[in-house]
């Protein structure tokens, strides 16, 4: 099967100006002038996508997600559901990796890694971290180090928790032996291998990276950062944290990206070891769209300056090779977009349409025999009666539609 793009504006995610772009089944094989006339007289079946008045970029990379849900920090009731497949589509994110956090009781990596499963079987691009905030961290098999060589989607370790209060203190010998197994198994299995480190608001900061990289033997290339904006001091011990070696993280949860970005610009942060991830749980994985979108459109920021640090950078900081980029030979993991509003035309995953022509093209598998009706409303989304649902997944719409039918016949 072919599909072509054309008549778009591409990002890869730097500017090639209005050009074509050709799949076959799940990889992009041409990016260039391809016309639908050739297809056509190949007697190949196809389909053609007008990407007129938009731009074509990479899909979204989104390394740090809740998958399984919080379970919240104000008892049981305070837990929120799982990440589903709806949300992350609907926020242009193509590949998403799942973290366990501060629970790892509740919230298990087994059922983690069934959930990127599921994912992967959906369409979209699924990994996961081994461990969560806890030292020694907690594995599916013997060790985290042997989940990184022996589990395809595992892909390192991570949310290992620093200067916060939910962590469990690790030492500097503690950190620096996870760090170092999961550098090996990362080489052994050739996979990212990195301790993807969370870090809280104490007073702290960063200082207990420092220790583990002066005194014993760890390189900053092997620590990625998550969480640096809490603070104006944080973002700056982070900015030079990366400028040794190691990816920084900032998340879109309190919605002040622009505001972030700016200050790691002004300080001179170097811009190819940032990420931006949306750390979904209580907030949902449309924040990095929204926040993204906010940028260019609000805060004029150019879209190939943002587009890296959800793309690009990110494929390269997990060594994703295949990934990031809009170019021949890479996976087809694209997003079409009007280009003034940056409002999603098509998301597409693998080669597959998942978002297609402004609308959600695929559903959750469960619903397929199920006559639920789920409809989720935020505080900050207003409630069903002051205006459109942030999230609606259904399994009886056609039965509603019917009946609808029905009525207007009456």
């Amino acid at each position: 099967m072919f599909t072509l793009i054309e008549n778009g504006e591409v990002y890869s995610p730097e500017p090639l100006g209005k050009a074509s772009v050709l799949i076959a089944n799940d990889c992009i094989v041409k990016v260039g002038r391809t016309d639908a006339a050739d297809l056509k007289s190949l007697g190949v079946d196809y389909e053609v996508i007008d990407a007129s008045g938009c731009v074509v970029t990479p899909g979204f990379i989104d390394p740090h997600q809740h998958l399984l849900g919080g379970s919240g920090e104000e008892g049981f009731a305070s837990q929120t559901p799982e990440i589903s497949l709806s949300e992350i589509v609907s926020a242009g994110i193509t590949t998403v990796v799942g973290c366990l956090g501060a629970d790892t009781k509740m919230k298990t990596l087994p059922g983690l890694l069934a959930k990127v499963k599921g994912l992967e079987e959906e369409g979209l691009n699924a990994r996961m971290w081994s461990g969560g905030y806890k030292v020694p961290p907690v594995s599916i098999t013997a060790s985290v180090s042997d989940d990184i060589m022996f589990i395809d989607e595992v892909i390192g370790t991570g949310e290992v928790a620093i200067a916060d209060e939910r962590s469990s203190n690790p030492t500097k010998v503690e950190l620096a032996r996870i760090a170092h197994e999961t550098y090996l198994a990362g080489r052994l299995s050739n996979k990212a291998g990195l301790v993807h480190v969370h870090v809280g608001d104490g007073d702290e900061r960063l200082s207990l990276l420092r220790d583990v990289i002066k005194q014993n033997a760890v390189q900053p290339e092997w620590l990625y950062v998550t969480h640096i904006s809490r603070s104006e001091k944080l973002m700056n011990e982070a900015i030079e944290l990366a400028k040794n070696g190691s990816y920084v993280d900032i998340d879109t949860v309190d919605e002040n990206l622009a505001e972030c970005l700016n200050f790691y610009f002004d300080n001179y942060g170097w811009e190819e070891k940032l990420t931006i991830s949306s750390d979904a749980s209580r907030t949902g994985p449309m924040n990095l769209l929204n926040q993204i979108r906010s940028c260019v459109t609000e805060n004029g920021f150019a879209l190939e300056r943002i587009l890296p640090f959800v793309t690009s950078n990110t494929a390269c900081a997990l060594k994703l090779e295949k990934k990031g980029t809009v170019a021949q030979g890479k996976i087809a993991d694209i997003l079409v977009m009007q280009k003034e509003a940056m409002e999603l035309v098509e998301v597409i995953s693998r080669g597959r349409r998942l978002f297609k022509n402004g609308r959600l093209a695929v559903k959750e598998k469960f619903l397929e025999d199920s006559n639920r009706s789920i409809e989720l409303y935020g505080s900050k989304n207003g409630s069903p009666s002051d205006g459109e649902p942030y999230f609606e997944t259904t399994a009886n719409v056609k039965h509603r539609e019917s009946d609808l039918a029905m009525c207007k016949a009456k």
